[in-house]
């Protein structure tokens, strides 16, 4: 496994839609092995395979339990809420951003099989941004301000 060097948000590669995972092959394999090893030293929650230079439709989700996402799409959201969020290609920034409280997905693991899941709160918010992040979308074209993390202490603060 090796630790893969995170793409920052002025990355052109982060706006370009992912291509479908065609081969779960050692290629694939290997890669999100990286994914999970560079999102344990990033600690952050999730990775897309842009976010380290690859454009296939692959996503690790470590929130309650680590997901090696292949393909995933979702399939059902529930009512939306406003949350913060942030990102390991925009590092030191938050956002707030609507996303559903919680989603269904499916997706095929690292075995082949395919799977669905139910995730809620952070998780569900994980595997919507990281997803976006296939189809080019960062959290910050979501929401209307993007705040530095003590800008955000400071607003906490004063409500």
């Amino acid at each position: 496994m090796a630790i893969r060097q995170i793409r920052l948000d002025s990355d052109p590669i982060l706006r370009k839609k992912s291509r479908e995972v065609e081969n779960i092959d050692d290629k694939i394999l290997t890669l999100l092995d990286d994914m999970v090893e560079t999102l344990d030293v990033a600690q952050g929650v999730g990775l897309a395979g842009p976010q380290v230079g690859v454009l296939k439709r692959v996503i690790i989700v470590n929130v309650d339990e680590c997901y090696k996402m292949i393909n995933p799409e979702i399939l059902e959201t529930s009512e939306p809420e406003l949350g913060s969020e942030g990102c390991l290609s925009v590092p030191g920034y938050v956002g707030m951003v609507t996303r559903p409280k919680k989603v269904k997905a499916k997706f095929t693991d690292e075995t082949g099989n395919e799977r669905i899941i139910e995730a809620e709160g952070l998780e569900a918010r994980c595997i919507c941004h990281e997803i976006d992040h296939l189809n080019g979308i960062l959290y910050t074209d979501l929401t209307e301000e993007v705040y530095t993390l003590e800008e955000l202490e400071n607003l906490e603060k004063d409500e």
